[in-house]
């Protein structure tokens, strides 16, 4: 267990802050302009639950003030995060008469960081205020007004006028406020009305719970109402460019790119894609069509190696440029391929295991949103320096810049639309708004090279029209994975049966998920070992995990325990990715890596990412499967230093391990003698016959080994498998049923043991040692 602060020293998250191109310079050089509210010298955080290393980081005036979207650049703009006028009302209630608070944007009214930290249910409504100049520089240009997002129902005003209304808590907005400018100074009014899980919108993880930590809660969280990404001004030309929409094409080494644009129907569009200030290729074409940029000999964007080309568009009128914006992409595909007969999914056509972390989002002081652009990016990090190299960022979805991080670290992402409420039916109307909100999440983000599936439902939550929905995503975004419905075998979820993979939800796990002969398998979540780090707690006593861990070396044994029983056991079988709940602990959820402040890393970082590496290296460089010779009688032997001489066999229906040698008795040689046939339950699995009493077999009942006769149901078969896994001198024997444990010798007993399991059976010495298993000639043939 490590503390990410150290004295003395700028921490890392300040040291390692590094952007490229003209990212850097628009994240730099640009300062936004506005008019604070009269009350601004007077406003002051409110104290959060737990300070993160960034809190006290936050200035009061631009917060956040780098480029929120990274993916479509200008040089101009002017960030309005900061202190804003606020006020709550009811929910019907009209504009307020005087705006007697006052509010941090982009924070959330019910966090620190905002000053606010209330409560805010489906009966109120809340306020924003503040006023703006627009620089004389801007002249001639059309002026927007962005939203990076604002949860839930937004109407904006400018200067009495109303410019817009947006339904949708995670995709982002805005409006052409020209007409509405005045010359001088002018004032813009939101309004936000956000119902949470009482309405039937997407809420993911959002519950109206207190504010103030408090005991319960399970695994949702506090709601966040209300603007919670960044707002900002920007001038474009009449005619300009909207969106970019990228996919890289490596069957002829091209950039596919369609350049969206406003008022600029029949125009043409030049697109320019550099590597460090040199031209590699460049394109023109008619905005709204497909342009083909030759990108030659491309290097590959992957985790190890993300390396990003810098991209520039350009609108044209004849020969003249009227509007330009940066970008930057990627060059690679994902897809899903047969490997050696498995179906996997394939980055560049090679099979790599994806090994990532169930990511929230939440943080102790911004509830929604991360303090400062480097808290954004440290979880992220935290991801590569323990070796992961996917990520799943559960039912919520991030501002650009957070994908811009995992662009540029390297984390494949897994994204899920959030979910609507549990246990409810959506109606009609509930059904459009949230698909039309997924398709504008889509394009959001479609040209994020990270981005590699989509996750359409999770475990049955707002469940409706699962095989339906993964078709059109899949139309609507061909370039990308599509998840049916994460936890299929979980809490009534319905399976659409479609999509490129099945994923299962395992606690502890990491149990057997097999792919189909349409479909990848995967593990969409498994873990959640919890260590609760006194002082670093949301709610002193109030946490709970799915396995509760009593000390830090149980909780890196049984972790790293759990990656290698995938690396030896599930992917041989046919698992293709695993998402381990979770990287942060949130709120009462104690099962993360991190504590919730970020202030601790509670795992041994150097150990899990050797156990993540070598679980990558496994996928790359796989192990010839271990066979047993079927039909055949064997003896397995001892492979422990000092008790090499001790043989595997049953006395009085237990299993024990005793010294055979060739004067031993007829009964110690039969008893030590074992038929191997196919697995009882599993046919590329074994199962081990007594020699002495036909028809037993060895099997595992509360956790002691023995040998009983099969009655034929299906757990007598399951508990008599065992499946064979590489070990150093022989072989090691894993329960088909509970896949991870191991059959295994401790004071003469066997037992069935799991790695940084807590039982006497599960002790960490010699583990390995005494779970692999020589198969020699049996003694009595």
């Amino acid at each position: 267990m490590s503390r990410l602060r150290v004295p003395g020293r700028r921490p890392w998250w300040r040291r390692t802050i590094a952007t490229t191109g003209l990212l850097a310079l628009v994240a730099t050089a640009l300062v936004g302009i506005g008019t604070a509210p009269a009350g601004a010298a007077s406003w002051t955080p409110k104290p959060a639950p737990m300070t993160t290393p960034w809190t006290s980081q936050v200035p009061v005036d631009k917060p956040l003030p780098e480029y929120p979207r990274p993916q479509l650049t200008r040089p101009d703009w002017a960030n309005l995060n900061g202190i804003w006028d606020f006020a709550v009302t009811g929910r019907d209630a009209g504009q307020p008469a005087s705006f007697t608070d006052q509010i941090r944007v982009p924070f959330v009214a019910e966090s620190a960081l905002s000053g606010i930290q209330r409560k805010i249910t489906e009966n109120d409504k809340l306020w924003y205020k503040r006023t703006f100049t627009v620089p004389s520089d801007w002249n001639g240009r059309r002026v927007e007004l962005n939203f990076g997002a604002s949860d839930w129902q937004t109407t904006v005003w400018v200067n009495g006028t109303q410019v817009g209304a947006h339904k949708g808590g995670y995709d982002s907005f805005g409006y052409d406020i020209t007409p509405q400018l005045n010359g001088g100074t002018n004032t813009v009014v939101v309004s936000v009305y956000d119902p949470t899980q009482t309405g039937g919108q997407a809420v993911g993880k959002q519950r109206i719970n207190d504010v103030q930590p408090h005991s319960g809660g399970g695994i949702f969280y506090t709601a966040a109402s209300g603007i919670w990404q960044t707002v900002w001004l920007e001038p474009v030309a009449a005619a300009h460019i909207t969106r970019l929409d990228m996919t890289p094409n490596l069957g002829d080494s091209t950039l596919r790119v369609k350049v969206q644009g406003a008022s600029a129907s029949g125009r043409s569009a030049r697109v320019t894609v550099s590597s460090g200030g040199t031209v590699v290729g460049t394109a023109t074409g008619t905005v709204g069509s497909e342009i083909s940029v030759a990108v030659p000999n491309a290097h590959l964007w992957t985790p190890e190696d993300p390396f990003l080309y810098d991209v520039k568009a350009e609108l044209l009128d004849g020969s003249a440029v009227t509007d330009s914006a940066g970008s930057y992409t990627g060059m690679r595909s994902i897809a899903v391929a047969k490997v050696d007969g498995v179906l996997r999914p394939v980055l560049n056509g090679k099979f790599v295991f994806q090994t990532g972390t169930l990511d929230q989002g939440y943080w102790p002081d911004g509830i929604y949103t991360a303090p400062t652009d480097a808290a954004l990016k440290s979880d992220l990090q935290a991801h590569k320096d323990l070796g992961f190299n996917m990520v799943r960022k559960h039912i919520k979805v991030e501002p650009q810049r957070w994908f811009y991080w995992a662009d540029k670290l390297g984390l494949l992402v897994w994204q899920d639309m959030p979910a609507m409420d549990t246990g409810k039916s959506p109606d009609s109307a509930a059904r459009t708004q949230w698909e039309s909100e997924f398709h504008a999440i889509i394009d959001q983000h479609r040209s994020s090279p990270s981005l590699v599936m989509w996750v359409d439902q999770n475990e049955g939550w707002g469940q409706y029209d699962q095989a339906r929905i993964a078709n059109e995503v899949k139309a609507y975004d061909p370039t990308r994975l599509v998840n049916n419905m994460s936890g299929v075998n979980c809490c009534g979820s319905v399976d659409g049966g479609n999509g490129d993979v099945v994923d299962n939800h395992i606690y502890v796990g990491p149990g057997n998920t097999a792919p189909t002969a349409t479909r990848a398998a995967v593990l969409g979540e498994f873990g959640g070992l919890g260590y609760k780090v006194p002082g670093h707690e949301w709610f002193p006593g109030g946490g709970f995990s799915y396995e509760d861990q009593p000390s830090v070396s149980a909780l890196n044994n049984r972790f790293v325990g759990l990656l290698d029983s995938i690396r030896v056991g599930q992917l041989p079988a046919g698992l293709s990715a695993s998402v381990y709940t979770e990287i942060t602990d949130v709120e009462n959820e104690a099962n993360g890596l991190l504590t919730y402040d970020r202030q601790v890393v509670k795992v041994d970082t150097a150990r899990v990412k050797a156990a993540n590496q070598a679980l990558i290296d496994a996928s790359r460089n796989p192990a010839p499967p271990v066979t047993l010779p079927t039909g055949q009688y064997k003896s397995l032997r001892v492979t422990t230093p000092g008790y090499t001489n001790k043989y595997l066999r049953h006395q009085e229906a237990l299993a024990f391990t005793e010294v055979v040698d060739s004067g031993s008795s007829a009964l110690l040689k039969n008893d030590a003698t074992w038929k191997i046939v196919t697995g009882l339950a599993n046919s590329n699995c074994y199962s081990l016959e007594s020699r002495n009493y036909p028809g037993e077999y060895l099997r595992h009942r509360d956790f002691r080994v023995r040998r009983d006769a099969s009655d034929g149901s299906a757990l007598f078969k399951a508990d008599a498998t065992w499946c064979a896994v590489a070990g150093s001198g022989g072989v090691r024997l894993s329960s088909a049923n509970l896949p991870g444990s191991y059959l295994r010798h401790i004071d003469s007993e066997v037992w069935l043991a799991t790695p940084g399991g807590t039982h006497a059976w599960d002790n960490p010495a010699t583990f390995t040692e005494d779970t692999t298993w020589a198969v020699e000639a049996p003694w009595a043939p």
